[in-house]
């Protein structure tokens, strides 16, 4: 049941996007952006447009998963490319490398705003995202990207709560992070190291590991997994064959952080 709290924060949503006009959201496929895209949808209709960005240092399952769930909200979804591995501060990996990617993600949005006749550029961020270190946010306000989510004061937990109650089929979906994040900072990023992060990440999935990540410290792989998931990792058939398919794909140690999943969490050289 919705509280009465979260009922007039989606009413303010609901408002803040239907007096937008016409918006393109910047859509990932994570649950924000897609709370976004749902209420874009439902208020604007053919006015409301999602765009996500396919570069280098976006897996392809969440790709995949964003077409899925564009279809089932039965929104207006575009691709756009674009590859941060063409500017030099962000191969570099220093602190300012989500300022350099989410400022390359902008102006690409902000060339097709007039082309698509949409007012407004709206993304995901939440009340919640505001606390944190994030460069992104900085890029976002230089570009005057709005945040429907943070206008209608939505914390983290109300986004997740009102996705469920919106019928969204990734509610409960893990928080993802952009290949990049798994390379220590000051390292340089490659294509050869995302994809090799991106191909270890994929056989943990498949083994039905989902709130994990790979770390990549040139030949050692770190596997982040949550608490609940160590014993499993542990198990020794299964160990193994993981272990295998990771030296398959490049990395020659395989080693399980003891401090587990960290969601968001940059990587320490």
């Amino acid at each position: 049941m919705m509280t009465d709290s979260l009922h007039i924060k989606l009413t303010t949503l609901r408002h803040v996007i239907s007096d937008m006009q016409s918006v393109l959201v910047a859509y990932s496929g994570g649950i924000d952006s897609t709370v976004v895209l749902k209420i874009a949808h439902e208020q604007l209709g053919e006015q409301a447009l999602g765009l996500t960005a396919v570069s280098p240092t976006f897996p392809m399952i969440e790709l995949d998963g964003a077409k899925q769930v564009a279809r089932e909200i039965g929104a207006r979804h575009e691709l756009v490319h674009t590859d941060q591995l063409e500017i030099p501060a962000f191969v570099q990996n220093d602190a300012a490398r989500c300022f350099h990617c989410k400022t390359d993600l902008y102006q690409l949005l902000d060339g097709l705003r007039k082309p698509r006749a949409s007012k407004w550029i709206a993304d995901g961020t939440n009340l919640d995202d505001l606390g944190d270190d994030r460069p992104g946010i900085k890029a976002a306000r230089e570009w005057g990207i709005r945040s429907p989510l943070v206008e209608a004061s939505l914390s983290k937990s109300d986004v997740r709560a009102l996705a469920q109650m919106l019928g969204l089929s990734n509610w409960n979906k893990p928080a993802a992070a952009c290949l990049s994040s798994r390379i220590p900072r000051g390292v340089p990023i490659t294509i050869e190291k995302l994809r090799r992060v991106e191909e270890a990440e994929d056989i943990l999935h498949a083994e039905g590991f989902h709130h994990m990540r790979v770390r990549e410290h040139g030949e050692v792989a770190r596997i982040e997994v949550g608490a609940d998931d160590f014993s499993r990792l542990n198990q020794p058939d299964l160990r193994a064959h993981i272990s295998a398919r990771l030296r398959k794909v490049g990395f020659r140690f395989i080693c399980v952080d003891l401090e587990g999943y960290r969601p968001g969490g940059v990587s320490l050289g």
